[in-house]
């Protein structure tokens, strides 16, 4: 007898408790559940017509171009004869308001057609905006990569953006002159920065066309009253072991690709006076290569440094068949990037000037370089050698 017959009441049967249990356990909901969701899935992926398959997709709304009914009709009856070769309509020749130019890309060489719209006073406003403030909007005009300078009005960027005065050129006549230009700014904004503060105005300074906002780093050493040159990247002999960087001027590329790539250049910048090169040991030694380089620059009312490492250099030939304001620098400063050298440097640098009444030196924008050159400045004039921009020196030498 067990505790239950003790407590059920006489006359009554013990009957055992059964548990009702549910005809399925948790296992079974969540796999029906998984089943419901791969059904779904799969029927989706079976009646949605996504030809994408999902991947992003940009909508563009597009203006469609108005014509009067005349014109529609043929065109209807045209698109009612899909066996008839197509034929070309007055659609297209480009519409009023519009010209069809020529892009010649950079890289390939392949020439392409492409309609866009003319200047209209929308667009001058949208040139205006884009021009650095002390730039003279008459000597810039638009290519497909920016604003780029032009002579215009007897005025040139070489004479327009010179930063020696009539009384200062005057002087320079009568004494030795040195011109200094300090190279490869613009990358690096605290060396660029260290440049601009800590040189005289009379340097001369040299950009080249990368960095995050060139642009801005060269307005504020205008601000200052230097100098700008461009320096235009350019093939040397160990290219590509020693790559200068994107849109580099080659040896191997057509004339028409490459002053593509100058126009790259060109709009990174404004208001600079000339170019000189950065690298191209074996670009300016090419009279192939570098002719229609020279010719365009000097078209456009630029100058020209040649930065003298290569002796072989055809650039002064060049420059002086097109009449261009030229000049090629006597020495590298820092060459050996050390205060005793660079000291030495500069010291025969100031006796060639007063040898021969005037001298150019490059250096690069190295805390050491800077810092010694701008010491040596600081006591130049009281040496009797006065320090001028570069286009002070060439004007000094073309007299």
């Amino acid at each position: 007898m067990t505790t239950d017959d003790l407590s059920t009441p006489l006359g009554q049967d013990v009957q055992p408790r059964r548990r009702r249990r549910l005809p399925f356990g948790g296992i079974h909901v969540i796999a029906a559940a998984l089943g419901l969701f791969l059904l779904a899935f799969a029927g989706f992926a079976l009646f949605h017509q996504d030809r994408l398959g999902g991947e992003p997709m940009a909508r563009v709304a597009l203006q469609p171009t108005v014509t009067s009914p005349a014109k529609d009709a043929p065109a209807a009856a045209d698109a009612a004869k899909p066996s008839e070769p197509p034929t070309k309509t007055a659609s297209n020749s480009p519409a009023s308001g519009q010209k069809t130019i020529t892009i010649i890309d950079g890289s390939s060489g392949a020439r392409k057609d492409v309609v866009v719209a003319t200047e209209d006073s929308s667009a001058g406003n949208d040139s205006a905006s884009a021009i650095t403030p002390g730039i003279d909007a008459r000597l810039l005009e638009k290519s497909r990569y920016g604003m780029i300078p032009v002579a215009a009005d007897g005025a040139t960027p070489f004479t327009a953006y010179a930063s020696g005065t009539p009384a200062e050129r005057a002087k320079a006549a009568t004494m030795p002159t040195v011109a200094i230009v300090i190279g490869g700014l613009g990358i690096g904004a605290a060396k660029t920065a260290d440049s601009i503060l800590n040189l005289p105005g009379a340097v001369t300074l040299a950009f080249t066309p990368y960095g995050a906002d060139p642009a801005k780093l060269v307005a504020r050493a205008r601000g200052r009253h230097h100098e700008i040159l461009l320096q235009v990247p350019m093939e040397p002999f160990d290219y590509p072991d020693n790559d200068p960087g994107p849109q580099t001027l080659l040896t191997a590329q057509s004339p028409e690709q490459n002053l593509d790539r100058l126009f790259w250049h060109l709009s990174r910048l404004q208001g600079y006076v000339g170019l000189t090169s950065f690298m191209g040991s074996r670009f300016t030694v090419s009279d192939a290569a570098m002719q229609p380089v020279i010719r365009e620059a000097a078209k456009r009312g630029l100058g020209y440094l040649d930065d003298g490492s290569s002796p072989r250099s055809v650039a002064g030939k060049l420059a002086q068949s097109q009449s261009m304001p030229f000049a090629k620098a006597d020495l590298t400063i820092d060459a050996v990037p050390a205060a005793a050298e660079i000291d030495k440097a500069l010291a025969k640098l100031e006796a060639l000037a007063k040898s021969r009444g005037n001298a150019i030196g490059i250096a690069s924008s190295l805390p050491v370089s800077v810092e010694r050159i701008g010491n040596w400045t600081r006591t130049l004039e009281s040496r009797g050698i006065l320090l001028v921009p570069l286009t002070t020196a060439i004007l000094k030498s073309k007299s």
